[in-house]
């Protein structure tokens, strides 16, 4: 049998996952929320969320996968045999297509304004201007399948490199460039001449301002922010070396996401702040509003081009995770080759790209329960099949796994010391599942 692929190093490894978690939620969503609820103090109830909640259950998908080297359903098979756990596995792999099925739509665009801004047109217009560009962009099916389908063809590129020169390659490289650009647009951000009055918007905890629904903001955020509960990091997992330490590495993965979203926040406010924009426009922040704002900038052509470049980087490092999901699943349960697994996750992909791409202008009078199809698998994704694997995923590492499996993983077969496994095992039995029910009530409407 041949040997199975594998990151070639731990830093390569280490990307890729941080990759998977970063995204669009982090650059636009995570200020959006810290903004309206309470700033600072939403903040600090957010880092709480990632210690108890989100850095535990990526261990858990860590664990799951490095244990055995295997795709979601190999792993559940072997450490539970005779057991049907491994039935969730394709729920996982439903909601992966579901994520990147709607996630490519918003990409697509991505990649529009990335070549206004290179083109240079993306300056010279009115507030109102600006916001019937983006119509114009979504009802016209032409443009929004095309932009959809060549970020696909993007992803799928990356993917058909494998593992070594694909994935971890291409993370190893556009990580580090996300990062530098962040740094640079946040110290451009602190010569604004709002960056006291952005800083303290952000910063400030004003716990006035925190409601219950706040918190569960917060852990929502957390929890959807690292890409856990559909098993890209029992994907990602499996490809570790044995070892490595998979608790340091769970721990990078989650502060390196939180300082991803944090210095979007110091990179947004100020700007928003310094041109008067209003500090709670959401997800109009990308495409209607930072436009303005830069064309507003000594050099927004330069800085329009860079912003588009970062989300552009961030976006294709989390595709390529939700890729490998069905991909490696394909190889290893239906003994299909890189290429043919490939070829057959792009077919599902691109169909359900385009529906959803069609469902702002040719499908738009279609509904399901009452919402349009990309709002509907937006839903489904966020608040039914990212929940519902991190529950089980929470709830079978904390109470269903072997523990004797779980000390190894955590202590690499006794060569680390083990002091924060009862601390891990805590969160994963008690803490991580209460919050993602509340989660999930919270969402859904229930409560």
């Amino acid at each position: 049998m041949a040997k199975r692929v594998g990151f070639a190093t731990r830093m390569g490894a280490i990307a890729a996952a941080v990759g998977s978690a970063v995204g669009l939620g982090n650059i636009w969503r995570f200020p959006y929320e810290a903004g309206v609820n309470g700033g600072g103090a939403f903040i600090l109830v957010y880092i709480c969320c990632i210690l108890v909640m989100g850095i535990p259950v990526i261990l858990s998908e860590f664990v799951i996968g490095r244990s055995t080297h295997s795709n979601m359903k190999a792993a559940l098979k072997q450490l539970s045999p005779g057991k049907k756990y491994y039935l969730f596995t394709y729920v996982c792999i439903l909601g992966s297509f579901v994520v990147i099925g709607f996630y490519s739509v918003v990409c697509g665009w991505i990649i529009e304004y990335l070549y206004q801004a290179a083109m240079g047109q993306l300056s010279g217009h009115s507030a109102q201007e600006y916001n019937d560009m983006f119509s114009s962009l979504v009802a016209n099916p032409w443009r929004c399948v095309g932009w959809t389908v060549l970020f696909l063809v993007f992803n799928f590129m990356v993917m058909s490199r494998g593992i070594e020169k694909g994935i971890e390659r291409v993370s190893s490289i556009m990580m580090p460039l996300l990062f530098l650009i962040l740094i640079i647009f946040c110290i451009k951000a602190l010569f604004l001449p709002g960056v006291s009055r952005g800083l303290k918007f952000l910063f400030y905890p004003d716990f006035s301002q925190l409601t219950l629904r706040g918190v569960l903001d917060a852990f929502g955020q957390a929890f959807l922010s690292l890409s856990i509960g559909i098993s890209c990091l029992v994907t990602y997992g499996s490809y570790f070396k044995d070892d490595i330490s998979l608790v340091k590495d769970a721990t990078m993965v989650g502060v390196l996401d939180t300082l991803v979203a944090i210095l979007s926040g110091v990179m947004i406010f100020p700007a928003v702040f310094s041109f008067g924009v209003e500090p709670t426009a959401g997800p109009r922040l990308i495409f209607e509003v930072l436009p303005g704002i830069f064309q507003q900038m000594t050099g927004g052509y330069f800085w329009a081009l860079l912003f588009f470049l970062l989300v552009f980087f961030a976006s294709l490092t989390s595709t390529i995770s939700l890729s490998e999901i069905p991909i490696t699943f394909m190889i290893e349960e239906r003994k299909m080759s890189r290429p043919r697994a490939i070829a057959w996750t792009a077919v599902f992909t691109f169909a359900l790209a385009v529906v959803a791409a069609l469902s702002f202008n040719v499908l738009e009078d279609v509904k399901i329960f009452g919402k349009s199809i990309f709002d509907a698998m937006d839903y489904a994704a966020s608040n039914i099949f990212m929940l519902m694997g991190g529950v089980f995923t929470a709830v079978y590492v904390g109470w269903i796994m072997d523990r004797k499996v779980l000390h190894d993983q955590l202590t690499n077969g006794g060569r680390l010391k083990g002091k924060s496994e009862s601390y891990f095992v805590f969160c994963l039995r008690y803490v991580a599942p209460v919050s993602i029910i509340f989660i999930f009530l919270y969402l859904t409407g229930i409560i």
